[in-house]
């Protein structure tokens, strides 16, 4: 059984909008610190999102002001909503856990932004 499963790719117009969702089989999700990766052709894994299991957050630079990551621990579920999209945000995006220092990966969900 996969720990992390996501959700919710897909293509989308320049200037247009998705939201990843990624569950988590876990009963300790809440400890989790929760991520998203991404992961362009011929580039190397990007780190786009972090946020801890106090909520605090972390956005690389690229997405700040675009993306928002969030988390429901009730659902043990990790959002990522993304606006404004360009077609640089094209790529297969990972939902990324750690807890405490082991790391888990989900299966990666393709984001495709083109006109």
């Amino acid at each position: 059984q996969d720990l992390l499963v996501e959700s919710g790719g897909g293509l989308v117009q320049p200037g247009g909008s998705l939201r990843l969702s990624c569950v988590v089989s876990s009963s300790i999700f809440s400890l989790y610190t929760m991520g998203w990766y991404r992961q362009a052709p011929g580039k190397q894994r990007e780190l786009v999102a972090l946020i801890s299991r106090d909520k605090s957050t972390t956005y690389v630079d690229s997405v700040k002001g675009r993306f928002t990551i969030s988390r429901d621990n009730l659902k043990k579920m990790v959002y990522l909503e993304m606006n404004s999209l360009k077609p640089e945000d094209t790529a297969v995006y990972y939902c990324y856990g750690r807890y405490p220092e082991t790391e888990y990966w989900g299966q990666g969900t393709q984001v495709t932004v083109s006109p």
